[in-house]
């Protein structure tokens, strides 16, 4: 019972819009109609910059801080609860679904970079490392936020074969890293169809 209640819990706190409820509440706009839809820190950032840059950018670094760590706290949790490995990786794919289809949004929500780069964070964190580097470099180079954020999730992949060729730590599986980037993958489906078209938006 107290692995069912960890993964409810995750669910839900993993569920919490946190890009959504800073824009409507802090700067009052509901970004789920606006720019991309999506509840995600690029999306915080590139709505709100036209009305006041200086907030967007703090509430985008904010979204991106909440993402990211909600799930990475679940899986502490876990930790101190004394979980097993299979358990915290549950925990851990349970964390980016629940972003990416909150129940507090309709089953909607984000694409899951953040907090799948959190989760990975607290379960191997030279992956998570690997990721963030080259979600930065690409960004930086590119432009493109969804470009940065694809590539990062195949080289994170990539990376487990690599750096854990038997499977990850305490599993003997990649499983749990597939489900993870899959989902966020299928995400960004949308905005793979535009890079094919020539269509997705740069970052200005």
């Amino acid at each position: 019972m107290q692995n069912l209640y960890l993964y409810i819990a995750t669910y839900l706190i993993a569920a919490i819009p946190f890009g959504y409820l800073l824009a409507k509440y802090v700067g009052g706009v509901d970004i789920t109609e606006e720019g991309s839809g999506n509840i995600g820190a690029t999306n915080v950032l590139r709505v709100l910059k036209s009305r006041d840059p200086a907030l967007a950018k703090k509430l985008g670094a904010l979204t991106l801080f909440l993402d990211a760590i909600k799930g990475a706290v679940m899986v502490g949790v876990g930790y101190l609860l004394g979980a097993e490995p299979s358990v915290l990786w549950t925990v851990g794919v349970l964390a980016v679904l629940g972003h990416c289809y909150s129940v507090f949004l309709g089953f909607e929500g984000g694409k899951g970079v953040a907090t799948g780069v959190g989760v990975v964070a607290a379960l191997a964190w030279p992956l998570a490392l690997i990721a963030l580097v080259v979600w930065i470099g690409v960004a930086k180079g590119l432009k493109i936020s969804s470009l940065s954020a694809i590539i990062a999730i195949l080289v994170m992949m990539a990376a487990s074969y690599i750096l854990y060729p038997d499977g990850l730590p305490g599993i003997g599986s990649h499983a749990p890293l597939w489900v993870i980037s899959v989902v966020i993958l299928y995400k960004h489906l949308p905005n793979i169809l535009r890079l094919i078209r020539g269509e997705e938006k740069a970052l200005a």
